[in-house]
């Protein structure tokens, strides 16, 4: 799926189950095929950390399909004790770490999704 705020266009790979939220980018690098991970949450609110992943993000939450929170360059963890990063919405966006303010993307802006 592709997701666009501003002029800027994000592909992502989405996950909805549990299991692909609590594993999230764990381990992995964003590739050519997918610069986003976009969470579809069954929650309005939830919390991310950043637990085994491999290189910091930004964690954009997202409601009614626009920028509620956005939490910069989170750095990863490996211990039990990550810091959580919390907001509100129905859909978070993981980008690289950094992307948000390169990208001038900030709370209140629309999001569309690119079918």
């Amino acid at each position: 799926m592709r997701l666009k705020i501003g002029n800027n266009i994000f592909n992502c790979k989405v996950v909805q189950t549990d299991a692909e939220r609590a594993e999230g980018m764990m381990g992995k690098t964003f590739t050519d095929k997918f610069n986003g991970m976009l969470f579809l949450m069954d929650d309005d609110v939830s919390c991310f950390w950043m637990k085994n992943c491999i290189t910091p993000l930004d964690i954009i939450f997202i409601q009614n399909g626009v920028i509620s929170k956005i939490h910069h360059d989170c750095s990863p963890c490996e211990s039990e004790e990550c810091d959580n990063y919390c907001g509100r919405g129905k859909m978070v966006l993981e980008v690289a770490g950094g992307t948000c303010s390169a990208m001038n993307i900030n709370k209140g802006e629309s999001i569309k999704l690119l079918i």
